[in-house]
């Protein structure tokens, strides 16, 4: 079932954002969260998501306006550093409160609030028109980057905030694609390395086990063919009914972390 829901996810959604530059880490790190603890949801959602990353600069990357790149991903990196610093730091906390429900141990930690709190945030970028529909002037581009970043770090949820500051360019779609690629890309290696780097220095165990390798994988590959399959046959597709899709999820998502029944 878990290889299921993490590969079907991982296929559908990433030939969809393609095209709109987010969606796959939104999607794809509540999934995660249904079976594992929320940093290591978000860890094996940055492999996956930089993986898939990866392999888009390889198909679209070569259409990337550089100077957005630049001014947009240098703020992004440095933000993602802050954010994925963040995480670690939370990710330490302890129990905040425990109850039961019925047979069920309900357990709420800082992390999972936190999540709960962010997710329900994003949720509300899929579902509300008047924030979906949010474009930002080509001059706000440093701000885009910083705050794209952060929550890159932090929680993975970057992709609407990259694409609301990028969408106003005046760059054509291919260059909107690529440079969509090479940020968010920029941005998953310097949250997977500070997320390597907090817990080898801290001395604490890696957030993703070796049991957790083929699951990843499998979602790396079936990543891969999502875009190949955007990039052929999705080039009319909406994206109305992914962003509503990924709105609930996460709405549910969000109140199951913050009530601490997962």
């Amino acid at each position: 079932m878990i290889y299921i829901v993490i590969c079907t996810s991982a296929l559908l959604v990433s030939g969809l954002t393609l095209y709109s530059g987010f969606g796959l880490g939104t999607l794809l790190m509540p999934a995660f969260a249904l079976f594992f603890p929320v940093h290591v949801a978000v860890a094996a959602t940055a492999v996956v998501h930089g993986a898939n990353n990866v392999f888009k600069i390889l198909v679209v990357g070569k259409n990337a306006d550089r100077d957005i790149v630049l001014r947009f991903g240098i703020p992004a990196i440095t933000a993602a550093f802050v954010g994925a610093a963040v995480l670690g730091y939370v990710s330490g906390f302890g129990e905040l409160l425990t109850y039961s429900i019925g047979s069920k141990t309900a357990v709420i930690t800082p992390i999972k609030l936190m999540m709960g709190i962010l997710m329900f945030v994003f949720a509300m970028f899929e579902l509300l028109p008047a924030l979906r529909n949010l474009r930002f002037e080509r001059k706000y581009l440093f701000l885009g980057g910083l705050l794209s970043g952060f929550f890159g770090g932090l929680s993975g949820h970057q992709g609407a905030l990259r694409s609301a500051f990028l969408v106003k360019t005046g760059v054509t779609t291919q260059a909107f694609i690529g440079t969509n690629a090479v940020i968010a890309f920029m941005v998953d290696l310097v949250r997977i390395a500070t997320y390597a780097g907090i817990f080898f220095f801290a001395k604490k165990d890696s957030p993703i086990g070796l049991e957790q390798l083929p699951l990843i994988i499998a979602g790396i590959i079936a990543a891969f063919a999502g875009v190949m399959i955007g990039k052929r046959w999705m080039h009319k597709v909406t994206m109305n009914a992914i962003q509503y899709l990924t709105g609930f999820l996460l709405l549910a998502i969000a109140l199951a972390l913050g009530s601490g029944i997962i």
